[in-house]
């Protein structure tokens, strides 16, 4: 797993196969990247916690979670993972797409239970912790399914479809009980999706904070509180990191003069592009590259 396929907040990337749209994966935080950008995709993603712990937030509610949660992400949800101070993480990442649970256009489960739990209109827990009263046996059907994909016996994708059931009557049962708190306002975030995507296609030109107020019909002032309020840093200081993390892949990656990555990450003044990039990464950008 690279972290270059998390440059997108967007996640356009097939991370499954047609014929049978599910996939499963290790990941190791700081081992295999530093952390997982804020992104959303249109399959669902079970994130099952191994060793270790870190921090992972879903839709603006960011976590510490510890070895043995089970975080649920939703398709469309913003997601990201990253590393708590020196603590290592690792982690499996379940994706698939929702057709693998549909048998067809008029599926009463798909339309009863799996279309409502995906597009929210069903409240369920996104954080699955041992104070859960099923914890144990969701965490079960997860073990069954890393072991039906360990060794793939014939029938093996019947098997992952079993587990997958069987885990979201657990989680819809668990909904029942209780009423869940979630936290929604699909306003903010798709509002905020906006931002994003804005960001990842125009970084390399000049952007305002007047330019993202238009954008979001929001005044200067009540962006500046609204971006700071859900990112927890304020719109300059993100931009520049994200220009900052795209011009350190691009001396990694590229034989570019250090001016030419500057200027192509968004910077149009060198003596500042070194300093705050020296902030962020501890050396110069000749160094880091040289490194």
């Amino acid at each position: 797993m690279n972290i270059n396929e998390y440059q997108n907040y967007h996640e356009t990337k097939a991370h499954t196969s047609a014929e049978f749209p599910y996939n499963t994966y290790l990941c190791s935080i700081p081992l295999d990247f530093p952390g997982v950008p804020l992104h959303w995709h249109d399959e669902l993603e079970l994130v099952v916690i191994k060793r270790g712990q870190g921090f992972v937030s879903v839709d603006f509610d960011k976590r510490l979670v510890h070895s043995g949660d089970i975080i649920m992400i939703r398709p469309g949800c913003l997601h990201a993972i990253e590393q708590d101070d020196t603590f290592k993480m690792e982690y499996e990442n379940i994706i698939f797409k929702p057709s693998l649970l549909s048998s067809g256009a008029n599926d009463l489960c798909m339309l009863q239970y799996i279309i409502p739990l995906l597009d929210g209109s069903l409240p369920i827990e996104f954080f699955l912790t041992p104070a859960l009263g099923s914890f144990e046996a969701l965490s079960n059907c997860i073990r069954q399914i890393d072991l039906v994909c360990a060794d793939q016996t014939p029938g093996w994708q019947l098997a992952v479809k079993s587990s997958l059931f069987n885990f979201f009557f657990l989680l819809i049962s668990e909904s029942q009980k209780k009423t869940v708190s979630t936290y929604s306002n699909s306003k903010s975030l798709e509002k905020m999706k906006t931002v994003l995507k804005y960001v990842e296609n125009h970084y390399t030109e000049k952007l305002t904070i007047d330019d993202m107020a238009e954008l979001t019909y929001y005044s200067k002032s009540h962006f500046m509180k609204f971006f700071k309020a859900h990112m927890g840093t304020g719109f300059t200081e993100y931009l520049n990191d994200y220009r900052l993390t795209m011009a350190a892949r691009l001396l990694k990656s590229s034989d570019e003069s250090i001016l030419m990555i500057a200027e192509a990450s968004g910077f149009d003044n060198l003596s500042y592009f070194n300093r705050i990039f020296k902030r962020k990464y501890g050396s110069s950008p000749g160094a880091y590259r040289k490194a």
